[in-house]
C-alpha cells in the first residue's frame, strides 16, 4: 500500500511539472491535485477487518500494541494491517505413536483451537501469521507421543481413550496457554493397531468377557441350589407334620375318599351300617367276556 502510495504521487508530481512547462500555469493543476491526494489518502486510511479476525497494524516494523476490531477502522494510510483469524480452527493429524509395549498405533486425532484476540500482537510479533505450523502442530505431535507411550494398547479400545484424550489435552495446553494460543479440545477419531495385535486384544477381550459370564452362571447355580435345599427342608417338615398327625381312622378315612371318587366303585349300605364297595368291571373286561361267551356257543 504504501508503495503505491508513493508510486501515485510520483506520478502526480510528474504531471505538474509537465503541465507547468506547457502552460506556465500551476492553478487548475494544483487544486485538482490537493482534492485527489486528498480523497486518495481517506481511502488509503480505511481498512476492513473481517468478522471473525483481528487486524494487527504494522508499521514499517513497529507493530501497535492494541489490535483492531472487526469491522471499520481507520489508520495511517502507510501501515499494513496484517489480519488474523480469531475462530475455532482444526487440525487433523495421523501419526504413529508408540505404545506403553513399544507397538507403533496408527493415530487419527484432532485438535480444536483459536488464537487468544488478547495476545494476537504478542504472537505476531514473537512467532509470526503462520503461528499454527511453527508452534502448534509440532506441540501438538510431541504432545501426542509423549502421552500415548505412558498407555497399554488395549486401552485405546475401552472406556480409558477419553483419559486420553483428556491427558493430550492437558500436555498441549501447558505448552501452547503461554504462547496465546487457546486449547478447546483434544478428539480421537480414529485408532489402528497391528492385525496381530488387535486380534489378540479382542481374544483376550472375550475371555475376560466369558470369564466374566461364568462367575455369573455359577452365582445364579449357587442360588438355585440354596432355592432346592430350603424347598426340601419345607418338604421334610412337612412330612414329619403329617406323620405325627396321621391315625388308622384317618388313613381309612382317605382310603374311602379315594374309593369314593372311582366311578367303578359302588357303594352299598350294610344293615351296621358299615360301607361295602364293589369294584365293577371297566367296560373293556365286560366286552372281552362277551367275545368268550359267543365263542363258546358256536362250538
Amino acid at each position: 500500500m504504501a508503495a503505491l502510495i508513493i508510486l501515485v504521487m510520483g506520478f502526480v508530481v510528474g504531471i505538474i511539472f509537465t503541465q507547468l512547462a506547457k502552460t506556465g500555469s500551476l492553478k487548475p493543476i494544483v487544486i485538482t491535485t490537493i482534492v485527489g491526494l486528498i480523497i486518495g489518502v481517506l481511502f488509503s486510511s480505511i481498512r476492513v477487518v473481517p468478522a471473525g479476525y483481528v487486524g494487527v497494524v504494522d508499521f514499517f516494523g513497529y507493530v501497535s500494541p492494541k489490535p483492531l476490531n472487526s469491522g471499520i477502522n481507520f489508520v495511517n494510510p502507510l501501515v499494513k494491517v496484517v489480519p488474523l483469524s480469531i475462530r475455532t480452527q482444526e487440525e487433523k493429524e495421523t501419526m504413529s505413536v508408540p505404545s506403553k509395549e513399544g507397538l507403533n498405533v496408527a493415530l487419527d486425532v484432532s485438535v480444536l483451537y483459536r488464537l487468544n484476540p488478547i495476545r494476537a500482537v504478542d504472537v505476531y510479533k514473537t512467532i509470526g501469521p503462520v503461528y499454527k505450523d511453527v508452534v502448534l502442530i509440532p506441540q501438538f505431535r510431541a504432545s501426542a507421543r509423549g502421552v500415548t507411550v505412558g498407555y497399554e494398547a488395549k486401552a485405546l479400545y475401552t472406556s480409558e481413550r477419553e483419559m486420553l484424550a483428556r491427558a493430550i489435552y492437558d500436555s498441549l495446553k501447558n505448552l501452547v496457554e503461554d504462547r496465546g494460543i487457546i486449547i478447546e479440545r483434544v478428539l480421537l477419531r480414529a485408532i489402528t493397531l497391528p492385525t496381530t495385535v488387535s486380534s489378540a486384544i479382542e481374544q483376550k477381550l472375550k475371555a475376560e468377557q466369558e470369564a466374566e459370564r461364568m462367575k455369573f452362571v455359577l452365582e445364579k447355580e449357587k442360588l438355585e441350589a440354596e432355592r432346592k435345599r430350603v424347598e426340601a427342608e419345607g418338604i421334610r417338615d412337612a412330612q414329619a407334620i403329617i406323620n405325627q398327625s396321621l391315625t388308622s381312622q384317618y388313613l381309612h378315612y382317605l382310603w374311602i375318599n379315594t374309593l369314593n371318587q372311582n366311578p367303578n366303585v359302588i357303594y352299598v349300605a350294610t344293615e351296621a351300617n358299615m360301607p361295602i364297595f364293589r369294584v365293577t368291571h371297566s367296560e373293556e373286561e365286560i366286552f372281552k367276556k362277551k367275545e368268550v361267551v359267543n365263542q363258546k356257543q358256536d362250538k
